[in-house]
């Protein structure tokens, strides 16, 4: 059975820090290109961070780079998203996915907020 479990959100103060987990059981990380994504209240879903499985190669959206990664843990099957220099405008769920299988997890909420 796949699960996704995110975890890590919060309030957080414009400038600050975050990471956020994602617990996967059913299927492996390191076999499956794992994405974050994001959705902001009133808005559609968008990806934030995808890491391939091969290689482990990053790719960002451009209102993070420079500021997020992600990466993965193979021996804890967890992929994280290390957020940094929060903005107001990265408040959102944020969800783990991989898109070889349809489960979504039910997302960790990010507020940036003074």
């Amino acid at each position: 059975q796949v699960q996704l479990v995110e975890s890590g959100g919060g309030l957080v103060q414009p400038g600050g820090s975050l990471r956020l987990s994602c617990a996967v059981s059913g299927f492996t990380v390191s076999s499956n290109i794992m994405i974050w994504y994001r959705q902001a209240q009133g808005k559609e879903r968008e990806l934030v961070a995808a890491i391939t499985s091969a290689g482990g190669h990053t790719n960002y959206a451009d209102s993070v780079k420079g500021r997020f990664t992600i990466s993965r843990d193979n021996a804890k099957n967890t992929v994280y998203l290390q957020m940094n220099s929060l903005k107001p405008e990265d408040t959102a769920v944020y969800y783990c996915h991989a898109p070889r299988f349809g489960d979504w997890g039910q997302g960790t909420q990010v507020t940036v907020s003074s």
